[in-house]
């Protein structure tokens, strides 16, 4: 999840530090038509790298959205997410999002009351996988100088 503006993902208790301008803001509106409805997220991976700590989002360790709840609305790419994982920190929020041609999934988390143009921060994920079933958000983050994918796994549940 490329951080827009901000620091992305802490592992390994070093720091992986993006800045990604997203200009091409052209949209894969059938991409994000398959996305609309209730998913949750299954599984949080990192292939070839089973020994990281990620703090997603900046929110919580990435372990801890297994089994979040996501609700994505294509015809005004808002959306809801919480998570409820035990040994977790409780979160939920509201957000933005797009899936731009080039097949990145743009996120916005936004605060309470708070307008999405307002906001200057978000990620950059890889959309890939993507079935009437499922689909996965893939980010690449830098672990001890090596490039390694953070899979997230999307299962749809209506």
């Amino acid at each position: 999840m490329k951080k827009l503006i901000l620091l992305s993902a802490l592992t390994m208790m070093l720091f992986a530090c993006k800045s990604t301008s997203v200009t091409n803001t052209k949209l894969d509106r059938t991409s994000q038509v398959a996305i609309k409805g209730n998913w949750v997220l299954s599984s949080v991976s990192y292939p070839g790298s089973e020994y990281i700590k990620v703090n997603s989002f900046q929110i919580a360790d990435s372990k801890c959205f297994e089994g979040s709840s996501w609700k994505f609305i294509s015809n005004n790419n808002k959306g809801e997410m919480a998570l409820e994982k035990a040994n977790c920190p409780a979160f939920s929020s509201s957000f933005t999002w797009f899936v731009n041609k080039e097949g990145e999934f743009v996120l916005k988390l936004l605060n309470a009351g708070e307008k999405a143009k307002k906001v200057r921060d978000g990620y950059v994920l890889k959309l890939a996988n993507q079935s009437e079933t499922s689909f996965q958000l893939v980010d690449k983050i830098n672990v001890g100088g090596k490039l390694t994918d953070v899979v997230y796994q999307f299962e749809k549940l209506n």
